[in-house]
């Protein structure tokens, strides 16, 4: 068979399969280009979710008559004025969108170019002109009464080729994509207004905004209340937004918005950073709602992986994951014992977390190191308890809480009161009654003891008697061989032994026998897809969470209030301490008007 040249029009609806796979993607193209031509206000329309119509109009620059011919080309943009294509921080940049989305619709383009008057004159406008194509083919164009700023119709998209017409979904899923597309940009420029109708509804409506304002409007008013803001620099990157509180989440994933330099992507590194940074502080099956913006140099970053330019490559990918983790798990410790569980010490966001907020909150001292599965309750409220040092361990099961005397003191978590069903303390603050579980908030408690033991220490390791071989790839050897110094800090030593061995010489005591040849090959796996070794950190979380839930106040144990004072003071200074273990609350507060209400005195 001889080599032949593909017709120009079978060439524009190959490259229109990479560009425009759904009505969404049409649309996320046509904003992208409404925001690249300085729009400070995008309205967008769509009939039948998009299938039938989509049409975008913005107030930006506008486009000369011969532009608009010289746009419908592909490969003209005016978007990279020269070869540093690391330097473009406009959205698009390929030349591709608008002569993809001509070769499989009925596509309308209408646009007046928006002069700059000189001199000190008022801004004049050129006369407006309009182009229609029809799946590739001119169809007319003429002069146009439009106001300065361009109109994009799109019509019938893959009407004439069935083959990719029958693969798109239903009206109300092609809807919810294009809502998803116009979420994730009017979330990256909160400074353009927004306006989305279908079917002739208002669905999204957002005026010129801060940053904080428009995540919550856009994902969940709840964020104002129960969410934390992020503000995290790491040598020349920074990580901005905001992120819920552990245990205000969802069950699905769909309210996570991630960033790089403004452009909306969708990568699995930064997915799975977002998931590491909320190991053991939420359940398996629920998600937090965030929205990050990350910030990294251009020379950092290849943003041309993929014509949607949805991916994203680093340079340093474990740097970037670190930021993240390192980032939220920050801010999510100064959160302290909030939780989204009843309204409680809730406030507005603010993006730079206040790191004294704590400190002023409570003056009590972190209480001593961990030992064992015991735990040394903080000073108490009274001046008798400061003079006592209790040990749970130590102390029977069949011990009865005594009369609460204490007077009442402006505590957060408030002065124990009682104990209910020998598993719930009733505390008094301030401002409402607190309800806490006591073996989750314990759990909690002891597992951040060890954690912090394991911080100020190295990880105990298990010398083999007979040092192991695994026989792995040889790509897979030289990636272990590289990261054998950082693994070695978790106490597993390795060795390499000839071009497709690894000598196992010690594990992490704390994994007691572990499967050695699945563990290097998961780490290997890791290693090659996050450029770091993660399942290690993670089962000795998991192994620490364990021995946490089993060292910890039991419910049924009948607590003096001594050792309830003493867990309310811990909670108050501990990381974490709003969710256990496993993602669930570890307190609730009624308000006084809560209590109120509920004898109707309201």
């Amino acid at each position: 068979m001889s080599i032949r040249r593909l017709p120009s029009g079978l060439i524009d609806r190959i490259a229109a399969g990479e560009v425009v796979e759904r009505p969404a993607s049409a649309l996320k193209e046509l904003v992208e280009n409404a925001l690249d031509a300085g729009a400070t206000f995008v309205a967008v329309r769509l009939s039948a979710g998009g299938l039938d119509l989509v049409e975008v109009s913005d107030d930006g620059s506008g486009m000369a008559q011969a532009e608009m011919a010289l746009a419908l080309e592909r490969h003209a943009t005016s978007k990279l004025p020269d070869e540093h294509i690391e330097n473009v921080v406009s959205f698009g940049f390929r030349g591709e969108a608008l002569p993809s989305i001509a070769s499989v619709s009925r596509l309308t383009i209408e646009s007046r170019e928006r002069v700059l008057g000189g001199g000190g004159q008022a801004p004049q406008s050129s006369e407006g002109w309009r182009i229609a194509i029809d799946h590739g083919v001119p169809v007319g164009e003429g002069p146009a009464a439009v106001p300065p700023g361009t109109r994009v119709r799109v019509e019938g998209l893959f009407d004439k080729i069935p083959a990719r017409r029958k693969f798109l979904r239903s009206p109300r899923a092609e809807y919810a994509a294009c809502v998803d597309a116009v979420k994730r940009l009017a979330l990256a420029r909160p400074d353009v207004g927004f306006r989305l109708e279908h079917d002739g509804r208002r669905s999204i409506a957002v005026q010129p905004s801060d940053a904080p304002t428009r995540v919550a409007a856009l994902l969940d008013p709840g964020l104002e209340r129960h969410g934390v803001g992020i503000d995290h620099v790491r040598e020349a990157m920074r990580l901005t937004g905001v992120v819920s509180l552990p245990t205000f989440n969802r069950g699905m994933a769909d309210q996570q918005y991630l960033f790089v330099n403004s452009r909306p992507v969708k990568d699995r590194l930064l997915v799975g950073a977002l998931r590491a940074a909320y190991r053991d502080l939420i359940a398996r099956d629920r998600h937090p709602v965030a929205a990050l913006f990350i910030s990294v140099p251009g020379s950092e970053i290849d943003i041309n992986v993929h014509p949607a330019k949805t991916e994203v490559r680093f340079r340093d990918p474990a740097a970037v994951r670190g930021l993240i983790v390192g980032g939220l798990r920050q801010a999510l410790e100064e959160a302290g014992h909030r939780s989204a569980a009843r309204e409680q010490m809730a406030a507005p966001v603010q993006w730079t977390s206040d790191l004294t907020r704590r400190s002023k909150e409570s003056q009590i001292a972190r209480p001593a190191g961990f030992i064992g599965t015991s735990w040394t309750p903080a000073p108490p409220i009274s001046q008798t308890v400061h003079e006592q040092r209790l040990d749970f361990g130590q102390l029977a099961p069949a011990a009865r809480a005594e009369p609460a005397t204490a007077p009442l003191v402006a505590h957060p978590m408030g002065v124990a009161r009682g104990q209910v069903a020998q598993t719930y303390i009733v505390a008094e603050a301030d401002d409402g009654l607190v309800i806490v579980d006591q073996h989750a908030a314990h759990e909690r408690l002891v597992l951040e003891r060890m954690r912090a033991a394991r911080a100020d220490g190295e990880v105990a390791r298990q010398v083999l008697l007979i040092a192991e071989t695994v026989e792995l790839d040889e790509v897979d050897c030289d990636r272990l061989e590289e990261a054998a110094p950082g693994l070695s800090d978790f106490g597993l030593d390795i060795e390499r032994f000839g071009p497709t061995a690894m000598i196992v010489r010690a594990v992490p005591a704390a994994l007691g026998k572990p499967d050695v040849t699945a563990l290097l090959a998961d780490l290997a796996g890791e290693i090659a897809e996050f450029g770091g070794a993660i399942s290690l950190r993670d089962r000795l979380d998991l192994v620490a969470a364990t021995i946490a839930c089993h060292g910890s106040v039991r419910a049924g144990r009948v607590l003096s209030v001594v050792e309830m004072n003493a867990l309310l003071r811990e909670m108050e200074v501990t990381p974490n301490s709003g969710q256990c273990n496993h993602g669930r609350p570890t307190w609730v507060k009624l308000a006084h008007g809560d209590i109120e209400r509920l004898f109707g005195r309201r």
